[in-house]
């Protein structure tokens, strides 16, 4: 008797921590979906753009609603292939190589918008959680994806509408 209590009650601790785990992960989820919401985009690709030498590709990412795109332009260097993502208010760059992909500093020669505007509106700890999205290389559209999809918890709250 006092056997099959124990296996009974060893049972009942065993669903109520996993219900309590499926809880918190529900509530954790849907507080990080709801933030920012679900947002569409459409990717197209820029031709006929005089580019520079170090220049292979250029694209428009436009959020729905918006009538501000921001333009992706991709560059390869030795340390791997940058994307280059640059509106009017703020630019940040991403690095693709053999040792994943994420965030950068955009290097000085490609920059164009002074640092301390790029500085109020990218927010200074999502640029550092985003060092490293996925680990090994990926390829354009990936990349494309992933911007588009974690580019709008780069910029803070009080600028959010410079993607809308």
């Amino acid at each position: 008797m006092f056997n099959s209590n124990f296996k009974t009650m060893k049972k009942f601790k065993v669903i109520t921590v996993f219900v309590v785990c499926i809880f918190i992960a529900s509530a954790y989820a849907g507080a990080v979906e709801t933030k920012k919401g679900i947002r569409n985009y459409e990717i197209e690709s820029v031709d006929n753009v005089q580019m520079g030498k170090s220049v292979e590709k250029v694209w428009t990412l436009t959020y729905e609603g918006s009538d501000n795109p921001v333009t992706v332009i991709k560059r390869s260097t030795l340390d791997g292939t940058f994307y280059v993502v640059n509106s009017k208010f703020f630019e940040v760059c991403y690095l693709a190589s053999s040792n994943g992909f994420g965030t950068r500093a955009v290097k000085k020669a490609w920059s164009n918008v002074p640092v301390q505007i790029n500085n109020a509106v990218l927010n200074a700890d999502e640029l550092k959680r985003q060092k490293t999205l996925t680990p090994g290389n990926v390829d354009d559209e990936k990349a494309l994806g992933l911007i588009a999809s974690y580019l709008p918890n780069l910029i803070n709250e009080q600028y959010e509408h410079l993607l809308n």
